[in-house]
């Protein structure tokens, strides 16, 4: 087990390697993420849609 000195020292110099995203990255993911999910949740709708029609027409036939 390295020493806590050594640990820290380790750490800082791992951070220092990560590259941060700019703030326009980080803006359009973000927009990316929030444009998927309303896109997901419109097709997730329309599926619940055509599967709640499509039950009430095979059970309106025999009820």
């Amino acid at each position: 087990m390295a020493n806590p000195l050594q640990f820290i020292n380790q750490t800082r110099a791992e951070i220092s390697k990560v590259v941060w995203p700019t703030r326009r990255e980080v803006l359009l993911t973000t927009v990316m993420v929030f444009i998927m999910a309303a896109l997901t949740s419109v097709f997730f709708a329309l599926v619940d849609v055509i599967i709640r029609s499509g039950l009430q027409g095979v059970l309106g036939m025999f009820g």
